[in-house]
């Protein structure tokens, strides 16, 4: 018996582990050149796009030489905003299209959304 639980406790552990690296393997820092260059991966950096908070405040044309021009179309209407793809990220379910949409107010980032899409 106790040597089921050693087993057990070890597979918990492993599975922990496994976990960790899988999540952080799936999220960056942003970085500028590597956000241009890989468009397809730009959904590792959205978290910290996001959780930094450092596109508030910044313009819109500040806004366009760190992300490029717009990559996506929107239907967001009645914002003045821009939309950027994200690809897709990898998952054992059905896989959505990530979008990071950058809301301004007179020009101004007001808000940053990362959107998941069918």
């Amino acid at each position: 018996m106790g040597k089921k639980i050693v087993i057990f406790v070890g597979v918990l552990l492993l599975a922990g582990v496994i976990s960790y690296f899988v999540i952080d393997a799936n999220e960056k820092q942003f970085n500028q050149v590597e956000w241009q260059a890989s468009p397809s991966k730009r959904y590792l950096m959205a978290k910290n796009i996001i959780n930094s908070n450092m596109f508030y405040g910044k313009t819109k044309p500040e806004i366009i030489t760190l992300l490029g021009n717009v990559t996506k179309a929107s239907t967001l209407k009645g914002k003045d905003h821009l939309v950027y793809s994200l690809g897709s990220a990898p998952t054992f379910f059905e896989a959505k299209e990530e979008t990071l949409i950058v809301i301004f107010e007179d020009e101004i980032v007001v808000n940053v959304i990362h959107s998941y899409q069918n």
